[in-house]
């Protein structure tokens, strides 16, 4: 199966699947010199952990890493880094009815087709959201590469599920905020509904789903490879390898294209000696290129596909239609455990453009 890797100097490759043994990254490239133990990846592996609360799956995988290569006496070597986890939660049992049966809104059709019916369908296999720990082994990595390095900082969280939305302005003042609740929303009055509204879908046997917004800060000016390169294209391939991820905007996004020129654009002013500009509608972004102003996102989330409810479907084998309800411990949202996963992504992308363009050295 190709497509598992991503990125240009800093690449990432991710295999294992949901119910196999284990599930691992190989981050290649990151600079020799970079001070990294196995604690601060499960730091970030622990926001993402499934089965800690009521509006989560309750498959309780402790998601331990085990850092086995590139890493010598408490630093990076400069040699790839390979990372894994064991996993000890499976009930495989539960996806012995579909075999045949497709479930609505999962990877099932197609992935039998593609693969000839050889994929690995317990728990969704290789297209599995659980995947998406590797996702945030190699990018606990970046985010602190690029904290040292850069001084950059994402924050990603919650601020729509369903028709729950988040009306306050978000600040830096908010980020401390954002883990000190279940639904990962820095306004706890929101926060509260959210979760309110999780469980109400929960009750019902169905799933919601929402928004993640990601702000980066301290980018610097030129990162990004205009035409194919850009930083909004590499961002985007890198947020839509998360499972259920369906949208993607930057800056003003869609409701720019509501505005008129004069509306829209961000008009250039100088603070403090640093050119900026008044407001950010680019989204951190024009041309592909970073222009030294946070780099703002939003990206959709599609309700959880398995749902308790009956559900009509075909039979792959008989080709006929039949009813189907989904077994198992599913999310009945996953946004709350997207943004450290978002984080990583980010972190990784820009971590890539700021070696290829050479603002942070092979060897620290």
């Amino acid at each position: 199966m190709s497509g598992n890797s991503i990125g240009q100097r800093l690449v990432l490759t991710s295999f294992g699947e949901s119910h196999g043994k284990t599930i691992g990254a190989v981050l290649d490239g990151c600079p020799a010199g970079l001070e990294i133990d196995e604690k601060e990846i499960q730091k970030m592996l622990d926001l993402r952990r499934p089965g800690q609360n009521q509006i989560s799956t309750q498959r309780k995988e402790k998601d331990i890493v085990e850092i086995i290569s590139g890493v010598f006496r408490g630093h990076t070597t400069g040699a790839p880094i390979t990372m894994v986890i064991q996993n000890s939660d499976q009930k495989s049992k539960d996806y012995d009815a579909l075999r045949t049966k497709l479930r609505p809104g999962h990877s099932d059709y197609p992935a039998m087709i593609k693969y000839n019916h050889l994929n690995d369908y317990r728990g969704g296999g290789r297209f599995s959201g659980r995947l998406t720990a590797t996702h945030v082994m190699g990018g606990a990595i970046a985010i602190k590469l690029l904290r040292v390095t850069l001084g950059i900082k994402t924050n990603s969280f919650t601020s729509q599920i369903g028709k729950i939305k988040m009306e306050e302005k978000f600040n830096a003042k908010m980020a401390r905020l954002i883990y000190k609740n279940e639904v990962r929303c820095p306004d706890n009055k929101t926060a509260k509904l959210m979760r309110a509204g999780i469980l109400d879908a929960k009750k019902r046997g169905d799933s919601l789903g929402g928004i993640i917004q990601s702000v980066t800060t301290h980018v610097p000016v030129g990162l990004g490879e205009p035409i194919f390169g850009s930083l909004e294209s590499d961002l985007s391939k890198a947020i839509f390898s998360i499972p259920s991820v369906k949208g993607i905007e930057f800056g003003s996004g869609f409701m720019g294209s509501e505005l008129c020129g004069s509306e829209n654009n961000d008009l250039y002013v100088v603070r403090r000696g640093k050119i900026v500009t008044e407001t950010n509608r680019s989204g951190g972004i024009l041309g592909g290129i970073s222009n030294g102003m946070p780099i703002t996102m939003r990206i959709a989330f599609k309700p959880a596909s398995s749902i308790a409810q009956k559900q009509k479907t075909v039979d792959i084998k008989t080709k006929k239609e039949t009813i189907l309800r989904v077994r198992g411990r599913h999310d009945p949202c996953v946004v709350p455990r997207a943004p450290p996963v978002v984080d990583s992504l980010v972190a990784l992308t820009l971590a890539d453009h700021a070696l290829l363009s050479g603002t942070i050295k092979p060897v620290l």
